[in-house]
């Protein structure tokens, strides 16, 4: 069976303990070896993979380590002025957040946003 292909779009950090929730839910339920997902941080939602601080990076790293692929938007980075060596240390940098996800929709992954 091919894998479930699904991408969480994040722009508001109050909505983190949710998506972060739905990201486990689903994990749960289909089963983390049947999924590929990204999840794409934009807007002030990148606040949520800075390290300093960070109440949610536990929750980041379990899921990084469970192949979950933690995506910024380096758009939100530069008008938030945020750095990459700001951000832990599993983050990768996207060129742009809408972009990764058309990107991503375009090739039949599913859209999920809280």
């Amino acid at each position: 069976m091919d894998k479930f292909k699904v991408i969480f779009h994040i722009d508001e950090q109050d909505k983190a303990d949710l998506m972060l929730h739905n990201i486990r839910n689903l994990m749960a339920d289909l089963g983390e070896e049947n999924l590929s997902i990204e999840m794409v941080a934009n807007s002030t939602a990148v606040k949520m993979l800075v390290k300093d601080t960070n109440v949610f990076a536990a929750t980041l790293k379990e899921l990084a380590e469970k192949k979950v692929v933690l995506c910024a938007c380096a758009n939100a980075m530069r008008d938030l002025g945020i750095q990459k060596d700001e951000l832990l240390d599993f983050v990768t940098v996207v060129s742009a957040g809408v972009g990764e996800i058309v990107k991503k929709q375009t090739v039949g992954w599913a859209y999920i946003r809280p």
